[in-house]
Order: structure tokens, then C-alpha cells, then sequence
């Protein structure tokens, strides 16, 4: 399977950012899962990458030309995709992907699972969309979508798919679910939008 992970190029300033998203990828690698991510060897992007192959897993890699050119690129990595630009990465990683999970990222991590998030809504996708909403990082989005409800321009169903999991036991929950196609209430913390946002 693979698990598309969006996240940023920075480390942050909370540490426990970096031992998460270690969890998550030594997991990834593991589980005998594959990783496609934006490629970089930079911040938590590059722990991502670094646990999964750790691991023994293998690690996709997808970015545009001109970060190429800066030399931001994870060599190590499995294989990388080189795109002309931004928009023809992320068509390839939802192309590529079988599970979309936002870790804590900034502006472009968000544009990024919008775009999923809308797909989703859409019906366009049936791949889970997780934000992995660790020490409470996405409760603002999850605020906005209730609202998006509330107001009568979204609904539980248009927000199906959509999901905010508190830790990995949480995001492999949800993922187990959806493989096996049942139908069952997330665990207490984790907010299926469809379920607990209408």
C-alpha cells in the first residue's frame, strides 16, 4: 500500500514533531508499506524518509525541477520523481497514493490535503484523508469544517473520508477499517467528519 505523507521541510520548534514522525515512518517502513512523500531530505520531510528506509521500507520521492536545482532532494531514497512544477507533483502523489495523511506542516502541507480533502468530498477519491492532528495541531481546521456544516455549505456526507486521528494507533485504526471495508465508529478521539461533525 501506499501512504502518501504531507508534511513540512522544517523541523518545527516542538520535539516531539521529530519522534512522531519517526513513529509514523518506522511504521510505514515495517509494515511493509510505501512511503511517497515531496522528497526532500530537509526537516521532518527528511526524518520521515530516513525512518521508513531504517526500517526497510521504500520511500518514493516526488518533486518539482527547481527544488531539484536547489539541491533539496533525498538521494538515498528508493526513487524520485522529477515533475516541471508544483501542480504536476501533487496530481502524482494523490495518483500514487492509497492513504493520504497531513503530519503538522505549514501553508504548503494545508494546500496540499485541501486538494485530497476536496477530492474526497467529491467522491473523486475513496482513500482515507487522515489529519494527524498530534497535540491538538489541526483543531482549528476541524472547528472550520464543523462551522462549513453548521452554515449549510458542506454536510456530514460531502466530509466522509475525512478523518483527525490524535496518534498512529488512531491512523492505523482508521486505515485497518477501510481496507476491510467495515463500518465502524472510529475510536472516541478520532473524529471521522462524516460521522461526528454533522
Amino acid at each position: 500500500m501506499n501512504i502518501t505523507v504531507y508534511l513540512g521541510a522544517n523541523e518545527g520548534k516542538d520535539a516531539t514533531l521529530k519522534m512522531a514522525v519517526r513513529e509514523l515512518g518506522t511504521w510505514i517502513g515495517e509494515s511493509g508499506n510505501r512511503l511517497i512523500y515531496g522528497g526532500s531530505k530537509s526537516g521532518l520531510m527528511g526524518e520521515l524518509a530516513e525512518s521508513v528506509l531504517q526500517a526497510g521500507g521504500e520511500v518514493i520521492g516526488v518533486e518539482p525541477q527547481f527544488f531539484i536545482d536547489m539541491e533539496y532532494q533525498y538521494d538515498e531514497i528508493t526513487e524520485l520523481i522529477v515533475t516541471k512544477d508544483m501542480t504536476e507533483r501533487k496530481m502524482k502523489m494523490i495518483e500514487l497514493g492509497d492513504v493520504f495523511i497531513a503530519f503538522p506542516g505549514g501553508t504548503g502541507t494545508l494546500e496540499e490535503i485541501a486538494e485530497v480533502m476536496s477530492k474526497v468530498s467529491l467522491k473523486h477519491l475513496t482513500a482515507p484523508c487522515i489529519l494527524y492532528n498530534l497535540n491538538d495541531y489541526y483543531d482549528g481546521l476541524q472547528t472550520l469544517l464543523r462551522h462549513m456544516t453548521e452554515m449549510g455549505l458542506s454536510s456530514p456526507e460531502r466530509q466522509e473520508g475525512i478523518y483527525f486521528a490524535k496518534d498512529l494507533s488512531e491512523i492505523r485504526e482508521i486505515i485497518k477499517n477501510q481496507r476491510s471495508n467495515v463500518t465502524i465508529a472510529p475510536p472516541e478521539n478520532t473524529q471521522g467528519m462524516g460521522n461526528h461533525l454533522g
